[in-house]
């Protein structure tokens, strides 16, 4: 049985991720699809929408044989570090295939770009020098390159570039998205995750856009409970340096500055630079909510977690035979994920995520 991986978060789960998989399965008939799946947090240093275990029930139901943790730790990370963690684990499983959504759409150009990164130092020497001048990575890169990269392409040419430094056997396969990541304003049945966000943000329907099974699972995020939980941490810290991501002049910035944001918005509006994007920023307040310090970053969990699974999961678990494959472990990876557990149920009111104690995966015919 071919086995195919998938790195996703499902922030929503919407009608593209559902063609992702429909499409997967018309390419290769009869394969088992293996999902790595992003739980509270996200790359990008979103609150998730759906809990971790709820997106599990979701991905069974609509044809994911496996579902594996992807650690907040290492979901919470920009894109280099996140596919470095991501393809290792579907290697780990004996996955032959990777099948990610590509606006370029053409794997060939993004194994090129990756190999320049890989042993050209000049080719990094250019895009630094594009950052520089105050655009984002994905502009800068595309610069340096000369070719036109949008957010998926960064990602899936993470993974490439993943794939080649450690030696993985992995195929690449890519799938022509049908819409723009950056669209907020598209009505197609099909629409970016960052679309529906949007709307759900300004109170409008989203049932064009979301498979009926899983409407009911998306949670209202307290963005107001958020904002007070990090300027918690910020105001009570003896050194925010120690996080990741944090370096000692934003430390001093961010402890003035939290003094007169009224909104987790306006905060990052105020510390927000040329050197430090939106989303960078995100993403190491949530290392700062989180506890990450600079230190995480370097551990290798030795475990990986299954979530879930269907029949077809486990005969993969078996074939596996693999004494890291496990449903419960403990080290600094889980007590983060612990913690992560904690916050998302502040944030959210969302129960299912008492699941995480009880350590046990789900199977397909699992509700909740």
């Amino acid at each position: 049985m071919k086995k195919i991986g998938i790195i996703c978060e499902y922030n929503p789960f919407h009608n593209g991720h559902l063609y992702h998989i429909e499409k997967i399965k018309e390419r290769f008939p009869n394969c088992a699809i293996v999902l790595v799946l992003s739980g509270y947090f996200t790359e990008r240093g979103d609150v998730s929408l759906i809990s971790k275990y709820n997106k599990t029930a979701i991905a069974l139901r609509y044809g994911i044989a496996l579902v594996l943790e992807f650690p907040t730790l290492y979901a919470v990370q920009s894109a280099d570090y996140f596919a470095e963690r991501a393809i290792a684990i579907l290697n780990e499983v004996g996955v032959s295939t990777i099948v990610f959504g590509s606006e370029i759409d053409d794997v060939t150009i993004l194994k090129d770009v990756a190999s320049k990164q890989l042993t050209e130092r000049d080719f990094d020497k250019s895009v630094r020098k594009e950052l520089a001048t105050g655009v984002n990575y994905p502009t800068a890169l595309s610069r340096a390159c000369g070719i036109s990269l949008k957010s998926n392409d960064i990602l899936g040419l993470a993974y490439v570039k993943a794939i080649l430094k450690n030696g993985y056997s992995i195929e690449c396969v890519t799938i022509k998205r049908t819409n723009d990541f950056n669209d907020v304003i598209s009505q197609q049945s099909i629409v970016s995750a960052q679309n529906i966000r949007k709307r759900i943000e300004l109170g409008e329907s989203i049932e064009k856009y979301i498979p009926l099974y899983n409407r009911k699972w998306i949670n209202i995020i307290d963005e107001k409970k958020l904002y007070e939980l990090l300027k918690y941490r910020i105001t009570t810290s003896n050194n925010l340096s120690i996080y990741l991501g944090v370096d000692e002049g934003l430390s001093f910035k961010m402890i003035k500055e939290i003094k007169y944001a009224i909104s987790l918005d306006e905060f990052i509006k105020r510390i927000k630079s040329k050197r430090y994007t939106y989303v960078r920023l995100k993403r190491m307040l949530i290392h700062i909510l989180l506890g990450i310090k600079k230190e995480d970053a370097n551990i290798e969990s030795d475990f990986i977690r299954v979530l879930g699974f269907t029949s077809s999961g486990r005969k993969i678990l078996k074939e596996c035979d693999n004494k890291n494959l496990v449903y419960r472990y403990s080290n600094r990876v889980r007590d983060i994920e612990l913690r992560a557990k904690e916050i998302y149920m502040m944030l959210t009111n969302d129960e299912s995520s008492k699941i995480e104690e009880n350590n046990r995966p789900l199977m397909n015919d699992d509700e909740f």
